[in-house]
């Protein structure tokens, strides 16, 4: 087994109705003036975002709220809560909604604890000292942030808008409050887009340059077959609470580094995460759906790389699919097969033609190559290191 550190401090509460404890949460983690990020309409038509004050109120705490996160968040809007956050005085950060709004949110309390900084900073090579506490009521089961040590956010302020992400223990909510029925109203589109997500954070921890704790790969092959069998009944079945609530942990758990324990070395960097840069740079371009991004590039990204560790895929087929017929290449490219039907099962785009809407140009493909590899200035991906020659060669083969 190869030598790790293992942090998780999130307090997680799961299950119906829970969210009534939000006051005594925030109490518990020292806060006192709350500062709660949402995002657009649905927690204000839900009745949520009313209920959380009427508690807060109740509890004798000062809020104020902030709105108008959008998927793919961007700078301008925590740059404008951070600075409504410092105005309010704020001392805690409650974020009500999925990844984009926790990311925010987590933004803002990097921001506020900071005096004078600006958010992009942090997000260019700035250091995060010291961070509000942050607490979160999910109702989206996809990013993983409430759990997560990390944070995505597209800066829309630039000539060309290029989207970053930060790693960093001091972001880690305090506590997530996880009732599957706040996911039960949302469009079928994000459940499936949600459950490709953690099925990819889940892929890019399980296809790493390091290798051997056998139990982190356990766990992460049952977490591949609980979203498989139960993503595709949440789609079609929102009520379903079993298949909600399923999701909802398999999100939390997929982010939260368990599945990728023993996969960081002395020398090497924790996981793959090539697909999440190459749907990072499509999101930055077109704003497309992260995790239809996803699931547009995997496919090719997967024949591409294979050859790396053919095992780790063959070890893949058997155990998430029960592939056990046929020679290693067969049983490769059967497993790469049955993943595109996964996510067709989710209504998800499984080639960039799909995703984009049209047959891309090679231009196009271009000016991806060139946003994931910050202008041929980086590669990416421990599984296979990948060059600009090679992302532009996975663009190519996605569409």
């Amino acid at each position: 087994m190869q030598k790790f550190v293992y942090y998780a401090p999130t307090e997680i509460v799961f299950g119906r109705g829970e969210e009534a404890r939000v006051a005594e949460l925030v109490k518990h983690y020292g806060g006192s003036r709350v500062f709660v990020v949402y995002g657009g309409g649905s927690a204000v038509k839900s009745g949520l975002l009313a209920r959380v004050e009427e508690t807060l109120r109740a509890a004798g705490f000062a809020f104020q709220a902030s709105g108008g996160v959008v998927p793919n968040p961007l700078v301008s809007t925590a740059r404008r809560m951070a600075e409504e956050a410092r105005a309010f005085q704020a001392d805690f950060i409650l974020a009500i909604g999925g990844g984009s709004v926790i990311d925010t949110a987590k933004a803002v309390a990097d921001t506020v604890a900071a005096p004078g900084s600006d958010v992009w900073e942090f997000w260019t090579g700035r250091k995060v000292e010291a961070v509000l506490p942050i607490g979160v009521i999910l109702t989206i089961s996809a990013a993983g942030s409430e759990t997560s040590n990390s944070a995505v956010l597209t800066n829309d302020t630039l000539p060309q808008p290029t989207k970053r992400g930060i790693n960093t223990d001091l972001n880690r909510p305090k506590f997530a409050i996880l009732n599957p029925e706040l996911t039960m109203t949302l469009p079928k589109w994000q459940i499936g887009a949600g459950a490709a997500d953690i099925f990819m954070h889940t892929a890019e921890r399980y296809f790493a340059p390091i290798l051997g704790n056998h139990l982190t790969d356990e766990i992460a092959e049952g977490l591949f077959r609980d979203v498989i069998h139960f993503g595709p009944i949440a789609v079609e079945h929102p009520h379903d609470y079993e298949a909600m609530s399923e999701l909802m942990w398999c999100g939390s758990v997929s982010h939260v580094g368990l599945t990728g324990v023993g996969a960081k070395g002395d020398t090497a960097r924790e996981g793959d995460w090539a697909c999440h840069q190459l749907g990072m740079a499509l999101s930055a371009i077109g704003d497309y759906t992260h995790g239809a991004t996803l699931t547009a590039v995997f496919p090719a990204w997967a024949r591409y790389v294979k050859n790396a560790n053919p095992a780790r895929f063959v070890r893949f087929a058997e155990k998430v699919y029960g592939i056990t017929a046929g020679s290693e290449e067969e049983k490769i490219e059967s497993s790469i097969q049955a993943t595109a039907r996964f996510f067709a099962s989710l209504g998800m785009p499984v080639t960039l033609t799909e995703l984009l809407g049209h047959k891309p140009e090679k231009k196009e493909l271009e000016a991806f190559a060139l946003e994931c590899s910050y202008q041929k200035t980086r590669s990416i991906g421990g599984f296979q290191v990948l060059n600009y020659e090679d992302i532009l060669n996975i663009y190519e083969r996605a569409v």
